[in-house]
């Protein structure tokens, strides 16, 4: 009798956990099935197109500066729109990061010259005839056509190609002023930085050459401060750096030129990275070379399975910079000794441990990782010189704490199955209803997240951050770079496609003064031009079909409009 009980009772659980499930997957698919039956019939529509009661309420960025009244009536009116508050996508959950690590392991992948798709008539059309404009679908600038190949780069006759672009109104616009919690640290220009203070739980911290050589002196103590630091209390809820600092190019000779005197594995992630001490107190991340910059992936190969490139670091940083998102910390290329600048000054003993030297008599380590730390996988010097990238670290958690989102397109990251976003029609209709995205300019971020990771060819953003102290009306942080669009973005990106400021002559401006040059080869350059070219004209279609207002997000003030068209 007992028994027949507790299996009458098991089967009734089991019953009720059917239900619930059953009853979970109608309430996901009703909003679904009522958006297909009030579509018109073959009409399915950019994936990210902002709907006409979405498109009369207040925009995104516009909301932004008023987060309470119109803020409220952008959320009310996307509430009335017939889509449902509450959604349980949980690949949207945001979660805390790690705090043990200073920066996550977000890696870069390849860089795989991309292929580009040609353009044809739309369907049912006459490839002869060209397509009929439509008056109200106005072009903000004449998208650029087929190019020949990129020339050689240089400089022009009027100087400075990126001197040029930068004296652009687009990239003149100011941001808001700065109030004490619009900043990441209030600093006290009459406190000195200390070392001593920073360093007095660990005794064995390195100290080389005279140590008031960095400490600040005299009146203006934040003047003498070290450029690492400058960097970090220049940090603001609008960008990592100002387009004008001076602290951040001297933090790219620092990368380049300040002595070594303690380096250690960083724990976790999946590929081998090192945590370099510079003398000043400084710290950066170093990823070495593991492949030449000639040598491209193989077809064959996942995504998620690839080397990371260091080349696609110090790059990503100059793309950032040129794109006027200014959200990449600074990264510099850099040879190091892998002898006197590693091994000799490490007081990690398991990465002491990998040493070896070759039969081909090279200096060779492999350290501890999840993949690619093996004899087999070794990364070698000639005989004792490696390349690599170095990105200066952010303020570290304790002092600035981060919160780490699953960036809602993320890779399936699997040999089979597909990611939601590649599968359902609707599926950033959803995002654009789920908190932080329905309500703040974080849908925006995202969306310039994408074009730098389709340029740079990064299909491995599984993840992004923000600093907490901001909550959500904040930047989107870059970090580790191995769907509607901004118009300041887009007008950047159709600048950036003309002849006088073409992106690939831009790059290699930036990337020749790096201590590493060339980080990029020819076919790379001429990557990023056709890319740039496939993203315009993937926004034109949108436009096309939906409409300017529906595509484009107006965030430009009146003062900058008529200015940005020139």
């Amino acid at each position: 009798m007992k028994m027949i009980l507790v299996r009458r009772f098991r089967v009734l659980i089991l019953m009720a956990f059917l239900a619930a499930c059953a009853l979970h997957l109608v309430l996901d698919l009703l909003p679904k099935l009522e958006r297909s039956a009030a579509r018109p019939s073959g009409e399915p529509g950019c994936s990210c197109a902002q709907p006409a009661a979405e498109a009369a309420a207040p925009g995104w960025a516009q909301a932004r500066g008023h987060p309470g009244g119109e803020l409220a009536a952008a959320a009310s009116a996307a509430g009335d729109a017939g889509w449902p508050n509450k959604h349980t996508l949980r690949i949207l959950q945001d979660f805390s990061s790690d705090p043990s690590s200073n920066l996550t392991s977000h890696s870069l992948e390849k860089l795989p010259p991309a292929a580009e798709p040609a353009e044809g008539a739309p369907p049912g059309q006459d490839p002869g005839v060209p397509r009929p404009p439509d008056p109200a679908h106005r072009r903000l600038l004449p998208d650029s056509g087929l190019r020949g190949p990129v020339p050689p780069p240089g400089l022009s006759q009027d100087g400075s190609l990126l001197a040029r672009l930068f004296q652009h109104p687009l990239y003149q616009a100011p941001i808001p002023p700065l109030t004490e919690g619009d900043v990441l640290f209030n600093v006290n220009s009459d406190i000195r930085f200390n070392p001593k203070a920073a360093t007095g739980e660990n005794p064995d911290w390195p100290h080389e050459g005279p140590e008031d050589g960095f400490l600040p002196t005299g009146e203006a103590a934040v003047d003498s401060y070290p450029n690492w630091l400058k960097f970090h209390i220049g940090i603001n809820r609008y960008e990592l750096y100002s387009r004008h600092n001076p602290a951040v190019e001297a933090l790219l000779r620092d990368l380049g030129t300040q002595k070594i005197t303690s380096v250690a594995m960083k724990s976790g992630g999946t590929q081998l990275k090192l945590i370099m001490t510079f003398q000043n107190y400084g710290q950066a991340l170093f990823k070495p070379m593991k492949q030449t910059r000639e040598q491209e992936t193989p077809p064959d190969f996942f995504y998620f399975s690839d080397y990371e490139r260091h080349n696609a670091e110090i790059a990503a940083f100059h793309l950032d910079r040129i794109l006027d998102f200014r959200r990449v910390p600074p990264v510099a290329g850099r040879l190091v000794n892998m002898t006197k600048e590693i091994r000799d000054v490490t007081r990690d003993k398991k990465l002491w441990r990998t040493f070896f030297i070759s039969p081909a008599n090279n200096i060779c380590f492999y350290g501890e990782c999840s993949y690619y730390c093996s004899t087999e996988h070794a990364l070698c010097g000639k005989p004792d010189q490696i390349e690599g990238s170095l990105a200066a670290f952010l303020p570290d958690l304790s002092l600035a704490k981060r919160k780490t989102w699953r960036n809602p397109w993320r890779r399936s990251y699997h040999k089979r199955k597909k990611a939601e976003w590649e599968v359902d029609p609707d599926y950033c209709e959803e995002v654009k209803q789920t908190p932080p995205y329905d309500s703040s300019h974080r849908i925006l971020d995202v969306m310039d997240m994408t074009i730098f990771d389709f340029l740079m060819g990064n299909m491995d953003r599984h993840h992004y951050e923000t600093f907490e102290k901001f909550g959500n009306e904040t930047f989107i942080i870059h970090l580790d770079n191995g769907r509607g669009i901004r118009r300041s973005t887009y007008l950047r990106l159709q600048l950036l496609a003309k002849e006088e400021h073409r992106l690939s002559l831009l790059m290699a401006e930036s990337l020749h003064a790096d201590r590493v040059a060339p980080v990029l080869f020819q076919p790379h350059l001429e990557a990023l031009d056709r890319r740039l070219r496939i993203v315009l004209r993937a926004v034109r279609d949108c436009v096309e079909k939906d409409g300017l207002h529906s595509v484009v997000e107006d965030d430009l003030g009146p003062e900058h409009r008529a200015a940005a068209g020139r």
